[in-house]
């Protein structure tokens, strides 16, 4: 039985995806000094991607099948391979930097009002409405 029609789910992937982007930026804006460094994004797409993946499971059961193994890297990150912002090479740019953790900041802070909503309902439901 799904009390919230999968809401609860998707609000964890939502805080998942925040929390991987949160990492990222704060590792960019680390290492805004740092030469030749090229500044990390998430992609939500790949990120769901992957989340999607991780549900496929599958049993060899002959030496000639595919061999399902994942990757040890964090899901939808990627680098900015030519980008760079100054002479060292390195392509991280504060301001950028600093308007993508606001603006995640903001969607976090979304994710877990609707997090603490839908709990609170259950809440109030439990007690029988008082």
């Amino acid at each position: 039985m799904d009390l919230f029609g999968g809401t609860i789910k998707n609000l964890e992937n939502g805080l998942n995806y925040a929390t991987v982007r949160q990492k990222t930026i704060a590792q960019n804006i680390a290492n805004v000094d740092t030469p030749n460094y090229k500044a990390k994004s998430v992609s939500f797409k790949d990120l769901l991607q992957e989340a999607n993946n991780k549900a496929l499971t599958a049993n060899r059961t002959d030496a000639r099948h595919i061999n399902f193994t994942g990757e040890s890297t964090t899901p939808g990150v990627y680098s900015y391979a030519n980008l760079k912002y100054r002479q060292d090479g390195n392509g991280v740019d504060m301001d950028t930097e600093q308007a993508n953790l606001a603006k995640n900041a903001i969607y976090y802070n979304a994710l877990i009002e609707r997090v603490s909503s839908k709990f609170n309902t259950l809440q109030t439901v439990l007690k029988g409405g008082n």
